[in-house]
């Protein structure tokens, strides 16, 4: 039996400006952003969804005591008893991209109460909203616990890294810098264009990485890389190499400066224009050591220094990189370096797999439940 959402809920909004927050504040302000802000007072104290009315719109699920912007969606149960609330959430996560198809105005996309309260939601028993539910927060936590156990993995390899290097920021151990520029040995190039109608979805083509392909330093999955019709010539200029490494330079902020090291290739593989590819003498540098280096927080802050920004998206160019500064500690100890960062990352391969299943699992029941 499928109702109008408008006939088992009340909905109003919230009354405060974005700026009411308080950093110190005692409960949750609810505003368009993911993450909810801070507040010292409260006007509410009820379990509701509550969705982003514009910006990034989104869903959240809460009861207790909370304030919300003037933009944001309060819904709580008028249903008699036919609704679980958690249910009406996750039914809400899965019908936010039809909000954002219905959403309208300029810089700034809005929906109006009539798209919350006309949409269509399955109503089944109380027993059985409990039950999908249960489902969905079972897979929810195990997708949570995958994510945390990557990001430990992550915090481990930058721990062994300051232990054996020191803080690049205050170099304590006073190994030689230089520049990129004077440390790689083959012609740093950036990588090809090509447009959406030379991708191919059969194995005629050659494989592309891109920006979406690698994850913290290294290529999840070179088999599952988009492949493209792509000449002779442009395949030898824009292959790449074992041990090449490659930087993302266009892009968001918050992306601009991933970088991955390419091991492990299956077989000719290019590269995308928006990255720059690298290689450095290896007889003076472990690639591990120089992809984690270039992963650091120390090299990201020479990339926004010099980061040109426009309206969401940023780019440095390649002169630039170049002459970013980087140590040269003994090789061998770079080598110790990537032996640990090796076995840390085959560990962190077997997560994100699980992970990327598990998600699969979450997409799937929530195809089944609420698609």
């Amino acid at each position: 039996m499928k109702i109008k959402v408008g006939n088992i809920t009340k909905i109003k909004t919230g009354k405060l400006d974005a700026n009411a927050s308080s950093p110190d504040g005692k409960y949750p302000f609810f505003t368009c952003s993911k993450d909810p802000l801070k507040i010292n007072t409260y006007s509410y104290d009820c379990e509701c969804v509550l969705v982003a009315g514009n910006g990034d719109l989104n869903v959240k699920y809460y009861n207790g005591k909370f304030d919300a912007y003037q933009r944001t969606y309060i819904i709580e149960d008028n249903s008699n008893g036919l609704l679980y609330m958690p249910y009406l959430y996750y039914f809400l996560e899965g019908y936010i991209e039809e909000l954002r198809k219905q959403s309208i105005g300029g810089v700034i996309k809005y929906i109006k109460l009539g798209n919350l309260t006309d949409a269509l939601i399955e109503l089944p028993s109380i027993e059985e909203q409990k039950y999908i539910v249960n489902l969905m927060n079972t897979s929810s936590e195990l997708i949570d616990l995958r994510r945390e156990t990557i990001n430990k993995l992550d915090s481990l390899v930058k721990a062994r890294f300051i232990e054996m290097f020191g803080d690049p920021y205050t170099n304590p151990l006073k190994w030689e810098k230089l520049k990129i520029k004077d440390a790689v040995t083959v012609e740093p190039q950036n990588g090809l264009y090509k447009p959406q109608s030379d991708y191919v979805t059969d194995r005629s083509g050659i494989p592309i990485l891109r920006i979406d392909g690698f994850y913290d330093g290294i290529v999840t999955d070179f088999a599952s890389l988009k492949r493209l019709k792509c000449s002779e010539t442009e395949k030898q200029k824009y292959l790449l190499l074992e041990d090449d490494i490659v930087i993302n330079r266009v892009n968001s902020i918050e992306y601009l400066g991933k970088c991955a090291h390419i091991k492990g290739l299956l077989e000719d593989t290019v590269y995308e224009s928006n990255m720059m590819r690298m290689h450095f003498d290896p007889e003076s540098y472990n690639p591990a050591y120089i992809c984690k280096l270039l992963c650091s927080q120390f090299i990201y802050d020479q990339i926004v220094n010099h980061a040109k920004k426009a309206v969401n998206q940023a780019s440095i160019n390649q002169k630039d990189v170049l002459d970013f500064n980087i140590y040269q500690p003994p090789v061998d100890l770079q080598n110790q370096f990537a032996d640990f960062v090796q076995q840390v990352d085959k560990s962190k391969l077997a997560v994100q797999k699980s992970l990327e299943k598990t998600q699969q699992l979450f997409d799937s029941l929530m195809q089944e439940y609420f698609g």
